[in-house]
């Protein structure tokens, strides 16, 4: 094991955190004898260099220099008073976690080169995009969703199996298999000695030789969907992830991105994410029609009423009525008519014309 190194210096690198982290690491005592600082690792995947794994196998090949010295262990760590290089070129402070929706058309690979000359997602994106890694991958043949960012960290976060999130596809099969056909990929399949984890799997509508399907699944191995659905004699002529947790396509077309607002990120990634999506046995059927594009964000309803004018923001809650003054009022009880012998009279029913 190589020997770590400590810096001299105690003033220790912090990157941006949220305000729960802080709290959870001031909250949590460091033993003694804990060097300051983070791991080298760490501190290059949050600036943006690569992921985790990709970091550490830089440093392993002599890639990264700590204030002029190669380093071959990621057993070290560093603070802000530390000069960083990577392949010669020194490493920037580390901006904000940003993420963005990319609807990846089919055709492209997920990678940032491939050996075979085939063109990749970062050839096609925007130029004045910052160096981003992608969350997860789609393969050669599927389009849809597909999450970038430029945190080593929140790539991390997303993509770990206890992160749990539902990721939504819509599959066109060629076929026309039943309902019960497709039982086995609910209960879990085996496939090559490989065991899949239980599926949502919904039967949407048979269109002619083809039929679609709704396929949500909480881990990612590789061409899961159209591996388990080869086991069953059913062959995949179409995939589209439509969403990644609370994250969804909604109306991006192919090649378009989208950034998710801070606000937003930060709210849906302080949330519990098993509490976003339903249980498995409980997933309602799509209300929109799948005519081949993925479905929007929202359902339009029509225009709105005439004269109907939306209540301001600043408007006061409405007052809840109380029940008793909803309650209906008693009606008064009216006289009844009586004969000669006190019986209830009845007015003689109007003949019928002749």
């Amino acid at each position: 094991m190589a020997e770590k190194t400590t810096p001299t210096d105690k003033s220790a690198w912090q990157p941006p955190k949220s305000a729960r982290s802080v709290a959870k690491a001031e909250a949590t005592p460091k033993p003694e004898g804990t060097p300051a600082g983070e791991r080298i690792a760490k501190v290059l995947s949050r600036a943006g260099i690569a992921s985790r794994r990709e970091a550490e196998r830089l440093i392993e090949i002599g890639e990264v220099a700590v204030n002029g010295k190669v380093i071959t262990s990621p057993a070290l760590n560093v603070t802000g008073a530390d000069k960083i290089t990577v392949g010669g070129k020194p490493v920037k402070a580390a901006e904000p976690a940003r993420l963005w929706l990319y609807y990846k058309p089919e055709g492209l690979v997920t990678s940032e080169s491939d050996e075979k000359g085939r063109q990749t997602v970062f050839e096609t994106l925007p130029e004045d995009l910052p160096r981003v890694m992608s969350v997860g991958r789609l393969d050669l043949n599927s389009e849809g969703l597909l999450l970038l960012t430029n945190d080593g960290e929140l790539k991390r976060r997303l993509e770990l199996p206890s992160t749990g999130w539902l990721r939504k596809y819509r599959v066109r099969i060629n076929g026309n298999p039943t309902d019960v056909d497709l039982e086995p990929l609910r209960k879990g399949i085996v496939v090559d000695g490989e065991r899949f984890q239980p599926m949502v799997v919904m039967l949407d509508r048979i269109q002619g030789a083809n039929a679609w399907l709704t396929i949500g699944l909480r881990e990612g191995k590789n061409r899961e969907i159209r591996r388990a659905l080869n086991a069953l004699d059913l062959y995949v002529n179409r995939l589209i992830r439509v969403s990644y947790g609370p994250f969804r396509l909604g109306d991006l077309e192919p090649g378009g991105i989208e950034e998710v607002k801070p606000r937003v990120l930060r709210d849906q990634l302080g949330l519990d994410p098993m509490a976003e999506e339903e249980a498995p046995k409980t997933m309602q059927k799509p209300t929109t029609k799948f005519t081949g594009k993925p479905a929007g964000r929202s359902v339009s309803h029509g225009p709105a009423r005439e004269g109907f004018k939306p209540r301001s923001e600043g408007a006061a809650p409405r007052r809840r009525v109380d029940a008793l003054n909803d309650a209906p009022k008693p009606r008064t009880a009216k006289p009844v008519k009586t004969g000669p012998s006190g019986d209830p009279t009845r007015p003689p029913r109007p003949r019928r014309p002749t």
